[in-house]
This record gives structure tokens, sequence and C-alpha cells, in this order.
């Protein structure tokens, strides 16, 4: 008589340090499940672990295997970009009981509405909470949303900065932000779940193409309750959360500055010859 067929076991989420993860971030909450704790990941993540790409920039790739994005971005004083800082959320709130889906957008930022469809480039999650949908995405730079998103209303939400709302897009949901009293693109997506498989092949595009914009600009951000802070090669942008904003050109020592205390990365001596570089307005 054939063996009785066993249905297949589900693989585990990639273990995280919960411990060193809160102590990076600065969250002393409850670690429960809540839209409360939802919320004050959201707001804490972009705030303590910044938005970069320097990797990319210096020709040394991404690896988004869990054991190394934890020791960069929760041991090594460094920041990550979508693959990296959602990856480790992901896992975060998995072990905290949520239930989570990696989604996968195509980024429309600043772009005109009948530009063509860009490729799918960018990492957000869908979390549930007590039967509700959100957008949760700590990994968007200078735009980074610092609030769950609720995926299922078309009113504008608030958040410390912009307000944001979805709206129909050609090719899924498309996400705006209100800036300068103008709603501009942010990024467009679908609720298909994405594999870790599907966001290798998505970062390595994005790492190694030759047209990426993270391999020829030096592209970092950071954002507190007071104001977005985004570093695009020489020029350091500060926009307080009333709306101000001012811009600074910065020489190499000035990047350098900048990035240590600005952003509050570990900068490696390795880095000071692409400083220079994009100092001087250098892109390779």
């Amino acid at each position: 008589m054939a063996a009785a067929l066993q249905a297949p076991v589900a693989a585990l989420p990639p273990s995280v340090n919960l411990d060193a993860y809160v102590a990076r971030i600065g969250y002393t909450g409850a670690h429960v499940p809540t839209l409360a704790t939802l919320c004050a990941l959201a707001e804490r993540q972009p705030a303590r672990i910044p938005f970069e790409a320097i990797d990319v920039r210096l020709g040394r790739g991404v690896d988004l295997d869990p054991a190394a994005v934890d020791a960069k971005l929760l041991h090594a004083g460094r920041g990550g970009y979508c693959f990296e800082q959602n990856g480790l959320l992901r896992r975060v709130l998995l072990a905290l009981g949520f239930e989570v889906t990696g989604l996968a957008a195509r980024v429309r930022w600043l772009l005109a509405d009948d530009a063509p469809p860009t490729p799918r480039t960018h990492m957000v999650l869908k979390v549930i909470v007590d039967g509700e949908a959100w957008l949760v995405d700590a990994g968007f730079g200078s735009c980074t949303p610092t609030t769950p998103l609720n995926l299922r209303s078309r009113a504008a939400q608030r958040s410390a900065h912009e307000a944001y709302r979805f709206v129909d897009g050609s090719h899924g949901t498309l996400l705006q932000a209100r800036i300068d009293e103008h709603w501009v693109p942010v990024y467009e997506f679908t609720e298909e779940p994405q594999l870790d498989a599907d966001y290798a092949l998505y970062n390595w595009h994005t790492s190694t193409h030759p047209q990426s914009h993270f391999r020829h600009q030096l592209i970092v951000a950071r954002v507190t309750s007071e104001a977005r802070y985004a570093l695009r090669d020489a020029t350091l942008s500060v926009r307080r959360s009333g709306g101000e904003l001012s811009r600074h050109r910065l020489d190499a020592d000035g990047i350098e500055q900048a990035l240590a205390e600005v952003f509050g990365l570990r900068v490696e001596p390795s880095w000071r010859a692409m400083i220079e570089r994009t100092a001087t307005g250098e892109r390779q």
C-alpha cells in the first residue's frame, strides 16, 4: 500500500535578533502585533537606519542574505536601500506575529503621467492588522512614508511630513505624495506576493545595471519627525516638517561630515576616493 502523501512543511522565515533591532532603532514598546507597534516601527526605522546605496556606488553590489543584511544594518552602523530595509522589516514583523506579504513596485517618482512603464525595482510590504491591510515601506529614500498607509482607503492620509493617497494607476495601484501643493507619483504596485527569488533578481538589476542611478549617484536619506534629510551627490537638502526647504552644496570634507553627522553612518576610509569624485561631479 502506498504511503500517504504528506503536506509540504512551510519554510520558516529567517530569524532576526529582535534585541539588536529594537536597540538599533531605539524602540522600547511592547513586542505585540498591533497597529501601534506597526506605527512605531514605521516611524523609527527610517529615522535610525538611513537609506543608502553606497555599496552600489562603489561597485560592491548588495547581498540580501539575512545574515549579511543584519551585519550591515544592525551591527556595522550602515544603512541600506529598499530590499535591505524592507527585507529586514519583514523579518522583524513576522517575528512579532504580524501577517506580512512582500510586494513589488514600479517607481514613478516625479515622472510624467505619460512616461513609459518602469520595471519592478522597489520592495514594499502589505501588513494585515485586525483585518485591515496596510502598506508599510521603510526604504524609499527621500519620500519614505513614516506611517502605515491604509491600502483600502482612497482618501488623503497624513504623515509627519507629506500626505499620501492611493489612486488607480495604469498597471495597478498608484501611490502619490502631496508635495508643494501638488500630488506627485511615487510608485505603482499590485498585491501579487513576491518570493525571495524575485527580490534577488530585482536587486541584481538595481545594483548592477549600467543605467541604475545608484551606480552613478551618491544617494542617502534619513527622515525624522522634524525633517527629511537627503544627500544627492554633493547637494544636501533639508525639508522641515513645516515645508521649509534648504539646499547646501558640499565639498568632499562636507560630504564625509554629513554622512557621519547627519545620517549617522560609520564612514569607511575606502569611501574617500568615491566621495572626492562625487564632490567634483564625476559620476563614475
